[in-house]
């Protein structure tokens, strides 16, 4: 749990500023061994840091190469040293770029500003435990009051904070003084930029702002009424045993292991390996006659019945002889308003209403009062979702009732006599290779398309109204 401190600087309100990968792209050239600037090993009292580099060398490069003064140039520089891209090996306590001999290095790209990562109040504390130990007790003013506070916040994991500042402060007792010297300045810097200290301004803080960071936002009634409902919400819920949570994991694995590719060879053959397309062939939509598999599917749930074109199509003619086909038509029609094109909502809606919802319909369905009346009131202004209840009321009208009548009826026994059940294919190294040589082309995406909307095109003229007068009219002038 992070805990927001009175110091927090806008950590909540502050957006990511997009000048930052400006700079990022600035600091990068100004790192070029070629063209940037250039860097040095330099004496720090009695320590050889490498890649240093003088202040003026800086402003120099910046007043060059942005055709700038040296006044702008050092300004700019100011602001590369407080958004923390470099850092002072001498005067830490104030990021700023002084035009002279003073030492400065390049950060680390971990520890840039434009990194997603926020700093956290367990790293900062993390980092205080590990100067405390390595000054042994001498902090500064400012670091020495957050290193109160956050012992008291978070006393409930402060031995977790000191162990991993113990490691990380002998971790660092292994590296060589030069490193460990350029590792205390680049954390140091990275932490004033983070967590500054009091009456000092934050390049990372958002100037202009109409809200307070540092005050604390008031919560209206209607926020802690949520929380209260929520709450009470959560301890209602009813909560379900391991053991049979995974009882019914175990018991879908064992229902779907042989129907998965993965775990089972394809019958008759994996067409990625073996270059033979039979298995396509057998499964297609449109298909005749199915394999067994693919019918033993269609009863583990109406779902997968309802997913399985072949299967819809045979669930249909079950329900055509039931004189219940207006359900399914219903639900595909809104599953096609749903998912449809925004163009012809309305027109597809009035279409709805008219086969389906409207007093004397030709395919009225029977659903109850409560949600017929919010359907046909959410139609007067249509949307995607507004035969959601009267959908989902019909889908488990016939979840639970037509769909294990389909199961027991002539129909799907008839299919599942019919069902194919293909022979494993043993195919040698000869007949791979000319498996391989005899590869064809598959069907053009466009003919599918339009195969497909010839059919839909097919279904909804039979499925819809019948006119019994055309219909002996046309009988008799037949006769």
């Amino acid at each position: 749990m992070t805990i927001r401190s009175d110091r927090d600087h806008g950590q909540h309100y502050r957006p990511r500023m997009s000048c930052l990968k400006k700079l990022e792209a600035i600091v990068v050239q100004m790192q070029d061994p070629s063209t940037g600037v250039k860097g040095s090993e330099q004496k720090l009292n009695v320590t050889t840091i490498p890649h240093a580099i003088a202040g003026q060398d800086i402003v120099a490069w910046i007043s060059k190469h942005m055709n700038m003064d040296n006044d702008e140039a050092q300004a700019f520089g100011t602001m590369l040293a407080a958004f923390g891209y470099i850092y002072p090996l001498q005067d830490h306590k104030k990021l700023v770029l002084r035009p002279d001999g003073s030492l400065y290095r390049f950060q680390t790209p971990y520890f840039w500003p434009v990194q997603k990562s926020k700093a956290e109040d367990t790293d900062y504390a993390i980092y205080l435990a590990k100067r405390n130990i390595r000054k042994k007790g001498v902090l500064d003013a400012h670091e020495q009051e957050e290193y109160n506070k956050l012992h008291n916040w978070m006393n409930h994991k402060w031995d977790f904070i000191v162990m991993q500042a113990k490691e990380q402060y002998q971790a660092g007792k292994t590296r060589q003084k030069a490193d460990r010297v350029v590792f205390d300045c680049q954390e140091r810097a990275y932490w004033i930029v983070q967590r500054p200290p009091p009456q000092t301004h934050s390049a990372m803080d958002v100037l202009d702002r109409h809200i307070d960071p540092n005050t604390e936002e008031k919560k209206p009634y209607d926020y802690y009424r949520r929380i209260i409902i929520y709450t009470q919400q959560a301890v209602m819920r009813s909560r379900v045993k391991s053991t049979v949570s995974l009882g019914a994991l175990v018991k879908y694995m064992a229902t779907f292991m042989n129907h998965d590719p993965f775990l089972v060879p394809c019958l008759p053959s994996n067409p990625w390996l073996t270059d033979d397309d039979s298995y396509w062939e057998l499964n297609m939509a449109d298909v005749e006659v199915p394999t067994k598999m693919r019918v033993e599917r269609w009863s583990f749930s109406f779902y997968e019945l309802l997913n399985d074109p072949r299967g819809r199509s045979d669930f249909k003619i079950f329900l055509k002889k039931e004189f219940s086909g207006e359900n399914l038509a219903f639900w595909e029609a809104a599953e096609e308003l749903k998912w449809g094109t925004g163009a012809s909502m309305s027109e597809k809606a009035e279409h709805i209403f008219k086969t389906f919802l409207a007093p004397g319909a030709p395919r009225w369905i029977n659903i109850d009062g409560r949600t017929m009346g919010i359907t046909v009131k959410g139609l007067e202004h249509p949307h995607r979702y507004v035969l959601d209840g009267a959908q989902t009321h019909i889908f488990m009208l016939m979840k639970k009732d037509t769909f294990y009548r389909y199961l027991k009826s002539p129909v799907y026994k008839e299919i599942q006599k019919k069902a194919i059940s293909p022979v494993p294919h043993s195919f040698s190294d000869t007949q791979l290779q000319q498996n391989t040589r005899n590869r064809r082309l598959s069907i053009s995406p466009i003919i599918t398309w339009q195969k497909e909307q010839e059919e839909k095109a097919k279904a909804e003229a039979a499925a819809g109204p019948i006119d019994i007068k055309k219909l002996m009219a046309s009988k008799l002038d037949r006769k």
